[in-house]
């Protein structure tokens, strides 16, 4: 169809017109983006779209396949409700830059080759970090700068890959790639680090949480399923992906148990939900596909609908600790129903959007054979529950009465968390338009008995031992404390390689300067300042003497001489003789 602009355009000048736009028209007009984006999504057919021809390259802004559209239209969607929970904010630079954020998502699913995909790739990178600065702490400074840190080594990363392969193959087309040369190990360590693979992943638990309320429903959406997306791109079956996944799944569980900030855990949660979309990209199957890019879409969703009502919490509160909360269910029970709902779904229960999706990676696992990895991710769903299904709702809205009675959340955050609530149980009951999204023919059935009670029995022995280690006081205390993540290598590592070079390389330039700058070349420069007044002030006494010039002439003539040489005003006459001196001095030397 021709009568539809690429998708980023529209997110672009809407985000760009927002300074310009008054007041009392800007929410609408905000609301406006999301829908007329979707709206000119109908008009994308199947196939290329937006080509352009630069220098010996083509272009792809447009290519449309059912998995760009999944994406796409779930990205619509979280942007909307994201705009509609952030209405009360009055901050320009977090409306301008969370719509670029989305847009730059958006361009990157649609681009169909390597080289356009990196400039949407980094696009995310620039405008991300503002919504982590907008919060104006210090906090949020050192993570917005050490989150830039690590993109911008990604990026080089990707980029150094994309020169490579395209030098290697002759093409700039974003399809199936495998590792196949060490341009695309360069490309898949690339997406790795924004997926937030194990030990890379530290960028996300560290800047999420510092995040502003709102912005932080941004950043759950966007750039780590855009990772997902470019792995289920270029290297779906990738059996690295399926360790990498299972380890992903597992490790955040034992963090987010310790974690006392409620926002980090679902930052940690995020990692853990990441893993199973990695793990189900490995396995390459199309149950598994399809189960991964599923979960993507019904993560964004809960996820972001957990994070909402967390920052609701945050918003009506200014805390976000468990230690500092608890007995919010009185004055917030909305809000406290959203997050159950929200919980419920990425615990996977069922009647819930994420059992219509987590499953299918698990059952494509077990299809496989893969009995330890099939393990870890049983492991993990319990875990999930545990920390995020459970630990969330009761430390945030039950457990111990903090004193607290904020005001319910604004209507507004209301109305954006019921959408994402009523999606999300939507789906988990009626699956099927989901399904008919997916990249691959589905005839996977979620509800039969051995799912349900399988899951139902996981889901309850996890709840039954929560309760178990809380009343026997196991359960880890929610205290006041900074855990220690892989990130302490690097930055420790930093401060160290930092103070080394700084010692060595700066201890070598000071003592260059002190030795040839300040020893030898001052003192050439000393010399050499005034040489050629005294070579020829040397040739004019000689002169002067012979002249028969004595006493306090010669002294007064010798003064005023070497002031005149310095000030460059010498008679000409004088000048002329000592260069004539000087060319007969090289002549007969030379």
């Amino acid at each position: 169809m021709t009568d539809a602009v690429p998708p980023v355009i529209i997110f672009v000048v809407g985000a760009l017109l927002i300074p310009v736009i008054p007041g009392r028209f800007k929410s609408a007009w905000m609301l406006l983006i999301p829908v007329v984006g979707f709206l000119n999504l109908m008009y994308l057919g199947v196939g290329t779209h937006f080509e352009i021809n630069f220098l010996d390259y083509h272009l792809v802004l447009g290519r449309v396949d059912k998995l760009s559209l999944l994406f796409a239209y779930v990205f619509h969607l979280i942007s909307f409700i994201a705009i509609l929970y952030a209405l009360h904010v009055k901050d320009t630079l977090q409306q301008v830059m969370g719509l670029l954020y989305a847009g730059s998502a958006l361009g990157a699913i649609f681009s169909g080759d390597l080289f356009s995909f990196f400039i949407f790739w980094e696009m995310l990178t620039v405008f991300s970090i503002f919504l982590i600065w907008a919060r104006r702490t210090e906090a949020a400074l050192g993570a917005g700068f050490r989150y830039l840190l690590v993109h911008a080594a990604g990026g080089l990363c990707l980029l150094a890959g994309i020169v490579i392969h395209v030098n290697q193959t002759g093409s700039i087309q974003f399809d199936y790639m495998g590792l196949n040369g060490p341009g695309s190990y360069f490309i898949f360590l690339g997406f790795g680090l924004n997926c937030a693979w194990p030990l890379l992943h530290p960028w996300l638990t560290d800047s999420y949480p510092e995040a502003t309320i709102t912005g932080t429903i941004f950043l759950s959406a966007f750039t780590t399923k855009v990772a997902v997306y470019a792995l289920a791109r270029g290297f779906p079956g990738t059996e690295a992906l399926i360790w990498i996944g299972a380890v992903m799944t597992g490790f955040p569980i034992f963090y987010a148990v310790i974690e006392n900030d409620l926002r980090r855990v679902l930052a940690y949660s995020l990692v853990n939900q990441v893993g199973f979309m990695v793990c189900g990209i490995g396995i390459g199957t199309a149950l598994a596909i399809n189960g991964a890019v599923c979960h993507a879409f019904n993560d964004i969703l809960f996820k972001g609908l957990l994070f909402m009502s967390m920052g609701a919490v945050m918003y009506r509160t200014g805390k976000i600790n468990g230690t500092d909360l608890g007995g919010l269910y009185r004055t917030m029970p909305l809000t406290c129903i959203f997050c159950m709902v929200g919980a419920a779904s990425i615990s996977a229960f069922p009647l819930f959007s994420g059992f219509v999706s987590k499953s299918m990676v698990m059952d494509a696992a077990a299809s496989g054979h893969m009995r330890i990895v099939w393990f870890i991710l049983l492991f993990a769903s319990a875990g999930v529950f545990h920390h995020a299904g459970i630990k969330i709702p009761y430390f945030a809205f039950f457990s111990h009465d903090s004193g607290l009675r904020p005001k319910e959340a604004p209507i507004h955050m209301l109305l954006a968390m019921g959408i994402a609530a009523f999606l999300c149980i939507f789906i988990g009951v009626y699956p099927a338009p989901l399904y008919a999204l997916l990249p691959y023919p589905v005839d996977y059935v979620p509800y039969t008995a051995p799912h349900v009670v399988g899951q139902t029995q996981l889901l309850f022995f996890s709840a039954l031992a929560f309760t178990l280690l809380l009343r026997a006081g196991i359960y880890p205390a929610e205290i006041r404390c900074i855990n220690l993540d892989s990130d302490w290598f690097y930055r420790k590592g930093g401060k160290v390689f930092f103070q080394f070079f700084d010692r060595v390389l700066n201890g070598l330039n000071r003592f260059c300067d002190r030795v040839f700058i300040k020893g030898i070349v001052g003192t050439l420069a000393v010399i050499f300042k005034d040489i050629a007044a005294r070579l020829s002030l040397f040739v004019m006494v000689n002169i002067w003497l012979l002249m028969g010039i004595r006493g306090e002439r010669l002294k007064t003539k010798k003064l005023d001489f070497y002031s005149d040489m310095m000030n460059g005003t010498v008679p000409i006459g004088i000048g002329a003789g000592v260069s004539t001196l000087f060319l007969v001095l090289i002549f007969i030397f030379t």
